[in-house]
Protein backbone atom coordinates (compact mmCIF):
# COMPACT_ATOMS: atom_id res chain seq x y z
CA UNK A 1 0.00 0.00 0.00
CA UNK A 2 1.51 3.80 -1.07
CA UNK A 3 1.75 6.39 1.64
CA UNK A 4 0.10 8.85 2.15
CA UNK A 5 2.55 11.41 0.27
CA UNK A 6 2.79 9.28 -3.13
CA UNK A 7 -0.91 9.69 -3.01
CA UNK A 8 -0.79 13.23 -2.41
CA UNK A 9 1.59 13.60 -5.33
CA UNK A 10 -0.57 11.51 -7.82
CA UNK A 11 -3.60 13.72 -6.99
CA UNK A 12 -1.76 16.90 -7.89
CA UNK A 13 -0.35 15.81 -11.11
CA UNK A 14 -3.20 13.72 -12.09
CA UNK A 15 -5.51 16.55 -11.60
CA UNK A 16 -3.08 19.06 -12.73
CA UNK A 17 -2.54 17.48 -16.07
CA UNK A 18 -6.28 17.02 -16.49
CA UNK A 19 -6.77 20.76 -16.40
CA UNK A 20 -2.98 21.68 -19.04
CA UNK A 21 -4.87 18.85 -21.15
CA UNK A 22 -8.16 21.25 -21.51
CA UNK A 23 -6.26 24.45 -22.01
CA UNK A 24 -4.51 22.99 -24.99
CA UNK A 25 -7.60 22.45 -27.00
CA UNK A 26 -10.57 24.39 -24.94
CA UNK A 27 -9.50 28.01 -24.11
CA UNK A 28 -11.49 30.84 -25.99
CA UNK A 29 -9.80 33.47 -24.38
CA UNK A 30 -6.51 34.32 -22.55
CA UNK A 31 -6.36 36.88 -20.11
CA UNK A 32 -2.94 37.89 -18.74
CA UNK A 33 -2.60 39.59 -15.58
CA UNK A 34 -5.13 38.87 -12.43
CA UNK A 35 -5.48 42.35 -11.67
CA UNK A 36 -8.87 44.14 -11.15
CA UNK A 37 -9.16 44.96 -15.01
CA UNK A 38 -8.13 41.42 -15.63
CA UNK A 39 -10.59 39.53 -12.99
CA UNK A 40 -13.75 41.32 -14.13
CA UNK A 41 -13.14 40.55 -17.44
CA UNK A 42 -12.49 37.09 -16.72
CA UNK A 43 -16.16 37.04 -14.85
CA UNK A 44 -18.25 38.78 -17.52
CA UNK A 45 -16.48 36.37 -20.21
CA UNK A 46 -16.83 33.55 -18.22
CA UNK A 47 -20.76 34.34 -17.76
CA UNK A 48 -21.00 35.15 -21.27
CA UNK A 49 -19.98 31.05 -21.34
CA UNK A 50 -16.56 31.58 -22.97
CA UNK A 51 -13.91 29.47 -21.79
CA UNK A 52 -11.10 31.52 -19.68
CA UNK A 53 -7.56 31.83 -18.46
CA UNK A 54 -6.00 33.57 -16.50
CA UNK A 55 -2.16 33.75 -15.70
CA UNK A 56 -1.03 35.39 -13.18
CA UNK A 57 3.43 35.64 -12.74
CA UNK A 58 3.03 35.61 -9.03
CA UNK A 59 1.67 34.07 -6.41
CA UNK A 60 -1.61 35.86 -5.50
CA UNK A 61 -4.18 37.92 -6.60
CA UNK A 62 -4.86 41.77 -7.37
CA UNK A 63 -2.33 43.43 -9.28
CA UNK A 64 -1.91 46.54 -6.96
CA UNK A 65 -5.30 46.79 -5.76
CA UNK A 66 -3.20 44.67 -2.08
CA UNK A 67 -1.31 48.06 -1.28
CA UNK A 68 -4.42 50.26 -0.95
CA UNK A 69 -3.10 53.74 -1.28
CA UNK A 70 0.69 53.79 0.50
CA UNK A 71 -0.48 50.95 2.62
CA UNK A 72 -3.43 52.04 3.85
CA UNK A 73 -5.87 49.44 3.37
CA UNK A 74 -8.75 51.42 1.67
CA UNK A 75 -9.19 52.16 -2.12
CA UNK A 76 -11.80 54.83 -3.79
CA UNK A 77 -14.33 53.27 -6.52
CA UNK A 78 -16.65 55.72 -8.44
CA UNK A 79 -20.27 55.57 -8.31
CA UNK A 80 -20.31 54.68 -12.55
CA UNK A 81 -18.63 51.83 -10.95
CA UNK A 82 -21.11 50.70 -8.62
CA UNK A 83 -22.95 48.23 -9.81
CA UNK A 84 -20.13 46.04 -10.58
CA UNK A 85 -19.15 45.89 -7.39
CA UNK A 86 -22.89 45.13 -6.63
CA UNK A 87 -22.31 41.81 -9.58
CA UNK A 88 -19.34 40.91 -7.61
CA UNK A 89 -20.92 41.52 -3.33
CA UNK A 90 -18.03 43.79 -2.59
CA UNK A 91 -19.58 45.96 0.39
CA UNK A 92 -19.02 49.64 0.46
CA UNK A 93 -19.48 53.32 2.04
CA UNK A 94 -20.72 55.08 0.43
CA UNK A 95 -18.78 59.12 0.69
CA UNK A 96 -19.04 62.63 -0.65
CA UNK A 97 -19.07 63.83 -4.37
CA UNK A 98 -20.50 60.00 -4.81
CA UNK A 99 -17.28 58.35 -4.16
CA UNK A 100 -16.95 55.41 -2.50
CA UNK A 101 -14.74 53.30 0.00
CA UNK A 102 -13.87 49.80 -0.54
CA UNK A 103 -11.80 47.36 1.86
CA UNK A 104 -8.73 46.50 -0.39
CA UNK A 105 -8.65 42.47 0.50
CA UNK A 106 -12.30 42.19 -0.04
CA UNK A 107 -12.22 44.23 -3.45
CA UNK A 108 -9.31 41.76 -4.41
CA UNK A 109 -10.38 38.30 -3.01
CA UNK A 110 -14.20 39.42 -4.25
CA UNK A 111 -13.08 40.14 -7.65
CA UNK A 112 -11.05 36.38 -7.72
CA UNK A 113 -13.90 34.37 -6.33
CA UNK A 114 -16.25 36.25 -8.46
CA UNK A 115 -14.24 35.29 -11.50
CA UNK A 116 -13.63 31.76 -10.49
CA UNK A 117 -17.21 31.18 -9.03
CA UNK A 118 -18.28 32.49 -13.15
CA UNK A 119 -16.14 29.41 -14.38
CA UNK A 120 -12.60 31.12 -14.89
CA UNK A 121 -9.55 29.06 -14.45
CA UNK A 122 -7.10 31.28 -12.80
CA UNK A 123 -3.02 29.90 -12.68
CA UNK A 124 -0.50 31.44 -10.75
CA UNK A 125 3.28 31.28 -11.27
CA UNK A 126 2.89 31.62 -14.84
CA UNK A 127 4.60 34.54 -17.44
CA UNK A 128 3.55 35.02 -20.72
CA UNK A 129 6.69 35.21 -22.73
CA UNK A 130 5.81 35.60 -26.24
CA UNK A 131 2.94 35.58 -28.30
CA UNK A 132 1.96 33.35 -31.00
CA UNK A 133 0.79 35.06 -34.48
CA UNK A 134 -0.28 33.99 -37.95
CA UNK A 135 0.71 36.90 -40.92
CA UNK A 136 -2.28 36.37 -43.64
CA UNK A 137 -4.41 37.89 -41.89
CA UNK A 138 -1.97 39.43 -39.47
CA UNK A 139 -3.59 38.40 -36.36
CA UNK A 140 -2.33 37.45 -32.66
CA UNK A 141 -3.57 33.27 -31.58
CA UNK A 142 -2.43 32.73 -28.85
CA UNK A 143 0.57 33.21 -25.92
CA UNK A 144 3.63 31.15 -25.04
CA UNK A 145 4.12 30.48 -21.85
CA UNK A 146 6.54 29.69 -18.78
CA UNK A 147 6.76 29.39 -15.16
CA UNK A 148 7.35 32.05 -13.49
CA UNK A 149 10.55 30.44 -11.57
CA UNK A 150 12.46 29.84 -14.25
CA UNK A 151 12.35 33.17 -15.76
CA UNK A 152 13.59 34.09 -12.14
CA UNK A 153 16.03 31.69 -12.02
CA UNK A 154 18.07 32.76 -15.71
CA UNK A 155 17.23 29.00 -16.50
CA UNK A 156 16.68 28.75 -20.74
CA UNK A 157 13.75 26.65 -20.73
CA UNK A 158 11.56 26.86 -23.98
CA UNK A 159 8.18 27.71 -23.64
CA UNK A 160 4.83 25.96 -24.07
CA UNK A 161 1.74 27.50 -26.42
CA UNK A 162 -1.73 28.40 -25.47
CA UNK A 163 -4.16 28.69 -28.57
CA UNK A 164 -6.43 31.21 -27.95
CA UNK A 165 -9.68 33.17 -29.57
CA UNK A 166 -8.36 36.28 -28.26
CA UNK A 167 -5.58 37.49 -25.97
CA UNK A 168 -6.29 40.06 -23.20
CA UNK A 169 -3.24 42.02 -21.92
CA UNK A 170 -4.30 42.95 -18.49
CA UNK A 171 -0.71 42.79 -16.87
CA UNK A 172 -0.89 47.19 -15.76
CA UNK A 173 1.45 49.30 -16.03
CA UNK A 174 4.09 48.06 -18.37
CA UNK A 175 1.58 46.26 -20.50
CA UNK A 176 3.78 43.91 -20.88
CA UNK A 177 2.13 41.41 -24.09
CA UNK A 178 1.63 44.77 -26.38
CA UNK A 179 5.54 45.26 -25.46
CA UNK A 180 6.15 41.86 -26.54
CA UNK A 181 3.67 42.27 -29.58
CA UNK A 182 5.20 45.61 -30.51
CA UNK A 183 8.98 44.58 -30.20
CA UNK A 184 8.80 41.10 -32.00
CA UNK A 185 6.06 42.03 -34.72
CA UNK A 186 7.28 45.11 -36.38
CA UNK A 187 4.32 44.73 -38.76
CA UNK A 188 1.76 45.35 -36.57
CA UNK A 189 2.83 48.83 -36.19
CA UNK A 190 2.26 49.03 -32.35
CA UNK A 191 3.79 52.17 -30.42
CA UNK A 192 4.00 52.36 -27.06
CA UNK A 193 3.50 55.76 -25.70
CA UNK A 194 4.32 55.25 -21.85
CA UNK A 195 1.73 56.48 -19.16
CA UNK A 196 1.63 59.65 -17.98
CA UNK A 197 1.56 61.26 -14.59
CA UNK A 198 -0.98 61.46 -12.19
CA UNK A 199 -4.67 63.11 -13.55
CA UNK A 200 -7.06 60.57 -11.68
CA UNK A 201 -10.11 62.41 -13.07
CA UNK A 202 -8.74 62.24 -16.41
CA UNK A 203 -6.85 59.03 -16.48
CA UNK A 204 -9.88 57.28 -15.42
CA UNK A 205 -12.35 58.44 -17.97
CA UNK A 206 -9.65 57.99 -20.54
CA UNK A 207 -8.57 54.53 -19.76
CA UNK A 208 -11.94 53.54 -20.26
CA UNK A 209 -12.55 55.30 -23.41
CA UNK A 210 -9.61 53.60 -24.80
CA UNK A 211 -9.80 50.09 -23.60
CA UNK A 212 -10.39 47.69 -26.65
CA UNK A 213 -8.81 45.61 -29.43
CA UNK A 214 -5.28 46.79 -30.60
CA UNK A 215 -4.89 44.23 -33.40
CA UNK A 216 -6.69 41.03 -34.48
CA UNK A 217 -6.90 38.37 -31.70
CA UNK A 218 -5.20 40.92 -28.65
CA UNK A 219 -7.01 43.61 -26.87
CA UNK A 220 -6.24 46.03 -23.90
CA UNK A 221 -7.70 46.78 -20.34
CA UNK A 222 -7.13 48.63 -17.28
CA UNK A 223 -3.39 50.43 -16.72
CA UNK A 224 -2.01 49.06 -19.86
CA UNK A 225 -3.95 50.93 -21.77
CA UNK A 226 -2.43 54.34 -20.00
CA UNK A 227 0.75 52.60 -21.10
CA UNK A 228 -0.08 52.12 -24.55
CA UNK A 229 -1.84 55.40 -25.59
CA UNK A 230 0.11 57.78 -23.37
CA UNK A 231 -2.36 58.43 -20.46
CA UNK A 232 -2.26 59.88 -17.21
CA UNK A 233 -2.00 57.18 -13.62
CA UNK A 234 -4.59 57.74 -10.99
CA UNK A 235 -3.56 56.09 -8.53
CA UNK A 236 -5.88 54.06 -5.82
CA UNK A 237 -9.36 54.80 -7.24
CA UNK A 238 -10.44 51.61 -9.19
CA UNK A 239 -13.51 51.98 -11.01
CA UNK A 240 -12.13 53.01 -14.09
CA UNK A 241 -9.97 50.10 -13.92
CA UNK A 242 -12.89 47.50 -13.04
CA UNK A 243 -15.35 49.40 -15.88
CA UNK A 244 -12.25 48.97 -18.39
CA UNK A 245 -12.33 45.26 -17.69
CA UNK A 246 -16.23 45.01 -18.02
CA UNK A 247 -15.64 47.13 -21.77
CA UNK A 248 -13.19 44.71 -22.96
CA UNK A 249 -15.41 41.95 -22.07
CA UNK A 250 -18.29 43.31 -23.94
CA UNK A 251 -16.13 44.11 -26.61
CA UNK A 252 -14.73 40.66 -27.39
CA UNK A 253 -18.29 39.30 -27.32
CA UNK A 254 -19.50 41.29 -30.05
CA UNK A 255 -15.99 40.18 -31.91
CA UNK A 256 -16.43 36.86 -31.53
CA UNK A 257 -20.02 36.84 -32.66
CA UNK A 258 -19.77 39.05 -35.34
CA UNK A 259 -16.46 36.75 -36.55
CA UNK A 260 -14.73 39.94 -36.68
CA UNK A 261 -12.33 39.34 -33.96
Amino acid sequence: MRNLESKITKLIIEYSLRDWLDLTEDVDIVIVGAGPSGLTAAKYLADKGYRIVVFERRLSFGGGIGGGGMLFHKIVVEESAKSILDDFKIRYSKTENNLYIVDAAEFMAKLATGAIDAGAKIIHGVNVEDVIYRPSPLRITGVAIQWNAVVLSGLHVDPIFIESKAVVDATGHDAEVISIAARKIPELGIVLKGEKSAHAEEGEKLVIEKTGRVIPGLYVTGMAVAALHGLPRMGPIFGGMIISGKKVADIIDQDLKSGSY
